[in-house]
């Protein structure tokens, strides 16, 4: 998607701080970090929501939920993170790729 944030920010277009990446995902740090430690885990594919996945999907959904961990891990996240998925405007979607949250450190917002 040309008009795409996270498409733009995938290609390069806009600066990121990267984490992680390889062929299928790439990880950034929140702009707007709501907690010590706020990655956004973003599939390379563009897929607008959740409402949106097809069956072809879930090998690369399979994935992302195993790397998950191991990012809050190496992030040093040892006691424990939040994983946050929100799905269309009602559920609080702002960029409509979608994307998965990690929260971490110190203190959490609510749910």
């Amino acid at each position: 998607m040309d008009d795409c944030l996270f498409c733009k920010i995938e290609r390069n277009e806009i600066p990121s701080e990267r984490v992680y990446e390889d062929d299928d995902v790439f990880v950034i740090r929140d702009i707007a970090p709501k907690a010590d430690t706020h990655l956004l885990v973003i599939p390379r594919k563009h897929i607008a929501s959740l409402n949106n996945l097809l069956p072809e999907d879930e090998g690369l959904m399979g994935k992302i939920m195993l790397l998950l961990p191991k990012l809050a891990k190496d992030q040093g996240l040892d006691s424990g993170f939040r994983t946050i998925i929100n799905t269309e405007r009602g559920g609080g979607q702002e960029i409509f790729h979608i994307h998965f949250h990690i929260l971490g450190g110190g203190h959490l917002p609510f749910a």
